[in-house]
């Protein structure tokens, strides 16, 4: 199947990451979804389709990754500009902080948008719109440099890692896993979560609200996070395929590893919230903590051996400059032993949190017990 990411990556004369690709074939599909939805050209509310591409190519921009820029420039040719008001002043200050700072987008810079006069509704709208773009740039530039890295067993040397390794963490040192692990500011201990918009009260909610909370977790009637997003039911269900299709497909990268990646890109967003959901999932799985106390502590130089520090590096790079990513950070996982489908797993995982993380630092804040 072809979709943005196929045609922006270049991926015609990478048959090694399109067979990877096709692997994850419930990742393309859900991925593409969420773009059509998000800038369908009847898609209702207050913001307009050229308002949503006009900021969709802004954070594209401000990722770096200029074929994606390009992408949504050339659907905005012919659409008429958005008018330079008030509204538009604080839609186009949001989504410049939520797609370069994320942790600095705090509840100020989320009020001024309804106070400037947009619903609750398309609020949300506007911030998944942000995040999905923010996702969907770390993708184009993970795929094109798992293309450019050429198949397994083709010439490619691994970048020697600019910081030093993390210290040795004595399990004896840490509490045991299971128990809350403190450090840095962030911690593995179960937090809440409080959104800063009203949410969706589940006794007046549409059917369609109603589904969608059902269909997304257990918990969804009772959590603020999914109550806020039911404000608009088709994304929400749309980003959960998405979610559930990179974290929890079969086979490849194995869960725990997953975790790493997703903690790593929490710990450098600032999400102390989603830092603490995956540190405990990590733990979980993997029986120990270690790797989750260097994370916390430096996660440039975290990795209790060759391949975490690969992953949590590769991780970190995609994080910060999606723009500069290329094949030379992929490199390291491939000497570590990862096959494609391991790569693009990391790279899915990694890039997911860039829109995770941005719901969770700017819709609402982690609340400690």
């Amino acid at each position: 199947m072809t979709d943005t990411i196929d045609q922006l990556a270049r991926l015609g004369h990478a048959p090694h990451a399109q067979a990877a690709r096709q692997q994850r074939a419930k990742a393309i599909t859900a991925t593409q979804a969420c773009e059509d939805l998000l800038l369908a050209p009847a898609l209702p509310g207050g913001l307009a389709l050229a308002e949503r591409l006009s900021v969709a190519q802004a954070v594209a921009a401000a990722s770096g990754v200029a074929t994606l820029a390009h992408h949504y420039g050339a659907r905005l040719a012919g659409l008429p500009a958005p008018a330079a008001d008030a509204r538009w002043q604080a839609i186009t200050h949001f989504t410049q902080l939520l797609a370069t700072q994320p942790a600095a987008a705090d509840r100020a810079a989320l009020l001024a948008l309804p106070q400037a006069g947009l619903a609750t509704p398309d609020v949300v709208l506007l911030a998944q719109l942000i995040g999905f773009v923010a996702y969907q740039a770390r993708l184009v530039a993970g795929v094109a440099a798992l293309a450019a890295l050429g198949p397994a067993g083709t010439a490619a040397t691994a970048v020697a890692p600019t910081t030093p390794d993390a210290p040795f963490v004595h399990p004896a040192n840490l509490p045991p896993p299971g128990e809350p692990l403190r450090l840095a500011g962030y911690t593995s201990e179960t937090l809440d979560w409080k959104a800063w918009l009203p949410v969706v009260d589940p006794a007046t909610a549409s059917a369609e609200q109603n589904a969608v909370l059902d269909a997304s977790h257990p918990k969804a009637r009772t959590s603020d996070f999914y109550l806020v997003l039911a404000h608009q039911p088709r994304v929400l269900a749309e980003r959960s395929e998405a979610f559930n299709a990179i974290m929890y497909a079969p086979g490849g990268l194995p869960r725990a590893e997953r975790e790493v990646a997703t903690t790593v890109v929490s710990r450098i967003n600032g999400c102390v919230y989603c830092a603490s959901v995956h540190a405990q999932r990590f733990e979980q799985l993997a029986k120990r903590n270690d790797v989750i106390a260097q994370i916390f502590t430096d996660p440039d130089s975290a990795g209790t051996n060759a391949r975490e520090r690969a992953l949590a590096q590769a991780s970190a790079a995609l994080t910060r400059a999606p723009g500069a990513f290329g094949p030379q950070h992929l490199a390291p996982l491939r000497a570590a032993g990862l096959s494609d489908l391991e790569i693009l797993d990391t790279v899915h995982a990694a890039a997911l949190f860039a829109w995770a993380n941005r719901l969770m630092l700017n819709l609402g804040e982690a609340v400690y017990p």
